[in-house]
């Protein structure tokens, strides 16, 4: 049974770290079908997407998004280099990091686990593998936050 988005207090928010546009168009597309109310902002490189998460510390009323969705190859910084900073960052290492990358490759994997990547998504092919990730983000939310929504 999907929750209706009516239920929650507010959007979700995620910070989509993607320079695909395909991928962000497909995202897109499948949030529309979300039985969460979500709220995206993206930004197309690593240094953009450090730049955006400071910007909310400095600010009495924080907008920190609820979530992080990173892509591992990025222009600028590494999508590993970015998680890196973000859990070592006292004001930012709150914020949950979902890796969304198309490496399967287990170093990949294993390291973004290691600088404590909270998610570790392989990119589908197709708008059917997309609706299958949004799936994940969804349970991964609901059982992690359900209680603040």
């Amino acid at each position: 049974m999907q929750v209706k988005a009516k239920n929650f207090k507010r959007p979700v928010k995620i910070l989509m770290v993607e320079d695909n546009y395909a991928d962000v168009d497909m995202m897109k597309r499948c949030l529309k079908e979300s039985m969460l109310p979500i709220d995206m902002q993206v930004v197309i490189d690593g240094e953009k997407a450090l730049e955006t998460l400071r910007q909310s510390v400095h600010f009495s009323a924080r907008q920190d998004p609820d979530f992080v969705l990173l892509d591992l190859n990025l222009p600028k910084k590494s999508g590993h280099e970015v998680l890196a900073e973000i859990k070592r960052d006292p004001g930012l290492r709150h914020i949950p990091v979902l890796i969304m990358s198309c490496s399967s490759d287990q170093n990949d994997v294993e390291k973004a686990y290691r600088n404590q990547a909270d998610l570790y998504i392989v990119k589908p092919e197709g708008l059917d593998g997309y609706f299958e990730v949004l799936k994940n983000i969804e349970d991964f939310w609901m059982k992690n936050k359900k209680e603040e929504y």
